[in-house]
């Protein structure tokens, strides 16, 4: 299991891939809103470690896996940058935001089963340490260590958290049967999107708002800007998964489209096949490797041609539009802004955005 990242290194991370750090935040104030953020993603963190603590061994080592693994921490950081439109850091704000996050990572155990994964942030995922029954249990304990966290809360988070629960499922269900006879696979692809990760991340930015005594009139804003951050979050995902090396996430290229997982450059290809020869070339060769693969049929020429295919594909035409359609639900984000006054959360949000759609891990 990974050591836990130091406190300093943390910080530099969360700073440099937000750009708290560079000159976007020079006078005394956004330093002393940097400096405010900083210390509560630290004081977060550190509650983490507790709450994600069991008196049970076996417990004790299998929920804490994923969060001493690493992460970016995103979802907590966004409570914290909404909760500076209210009152600022509080306990119940870094008691949301620890709920949220360690609903994210209830979630990983869950979606590694059902994805059979075998690597999640550069180590083994824990089913293939310890088995699909521990990992769905490690999941559960986790779940309902965010419920005791979210019931001391009020009603309104309660709520939200049960609601974005439910939404988790739904996406989750949605992905694993697949579009219905007639719809569009595109339009079900995003949904799954927004269920499964815009919902969360809009969670996370309504909860700060909430737990802090933000004006009511800043809610929707964060909502509507987390739900599409969320979809951008994966659009980009989708890219990154053809990405040519993948020492920095762990995972080999094209490890979604390997297990089958129709990602938007696959959909595009598959619309694009309809009319061009070249497309439909491509998209049997990467069809024809993946269900082999799927039966266990693989051999070294289909495995070479596969990758072959992904590297095309890394290079088509469908994967900048890719691209494109998460600089668009980027913008769309940072427009939903536009009612919270200026300064440095919407700076910050606004650095968000151009931050998610400019990485490549």
């Amino acid at each position: 299991m990974n050591a836990s990242v130091p406190l300093a290194r943390r910080r530099n991370t969360l700073s440099s891939s937000l750009g708290l750090g560079d000159k976007l935040f020079a006078s005394s104030d956004e330093r002393r809103f940097v400096k405010e953020i900083e210390g509560g993603l630290d004081t977060v963190e550190d509650g983490l470690l507790v709450e994600m603590s069991f008196a049970d061994d076996m417990a004790d080592v299998t929920s804490r896996y994923l969060l001493e693994a690493g992460g970016k921490r995103v979802r907590p950081l966004l409570t914290l940058l909404s909760a500076q439109l209210g009152d600022g850091n509080s306990e119940q704000v870094f008691a949301a935001a620890k709920a949220i996050e360690i609903t994210h990572l209830a979630s990983l155990y869950h979606d590694d089963v059902m994805d059979e994964s075998t690597m999640r942030r550069g180590v083994p995922t824990a089913q293939a340490v310890w088995g699909n029954s521990v990992a769905i249990l490690t999941g559960d304990l986790l779940f309902a260590r965010a419920s005791k966290l979210v019931a001391n809360l009020g009603e309104r988070v309660i709520r939200l958290q049960a609601d974005t629960f439910e939404r988790l499922c739904l996406g989750q269900l949605h992905e694993t049967i697949g579009p219905r006879d007639g719809e569009d696979e595109i339009a079900h692809y995003i949904q799954v999107l927004a269920d499964k990760t815009g919902s969360l991340i809009a969670a996370a930015a309504a909860v700060g708002v909430i737990t802090a005594g933000a004006p009511e009139r800043f809610n929707a804003p964060v909502v509507e800007f987390g739900e599409k951050i969320g979809v951008a979050f994966q659009l980009i995902d989708d890219i990154i998964d053809l990405a040519e090396s993948g020492e920095e996430t762990g995972k080999v290229p094209g490890t979604d489209l390997r297990a089958g997982v129709s990602t938007l450059p696959l959909l595009y290809l598959r619309q694009l096949a309809l009319t061009d020869a070249d497309a439909a070339a491509l998209l049997a060769r990467i069809e024809r490797a993946v269900e082999a693969i799927g039966h266990g049929l693989s051999t070294p020429e289909l495995d070479a041609d596969l990758d072959d295919a992904i590297d095309e594909l890394r290079d088509h035409e469908v994967t900048a539009r890719t691209r494109a359609e998460a600089q668009r639900w980027a913008s769309e984000a940072v427009e939903a802004l536009t009612p919270l006054p200026d300064g440095p959360v919407k700076k910050s949000l606004t650095r968000f955005a151009d931050t998610v759609v400019e990485r490549s891990n």
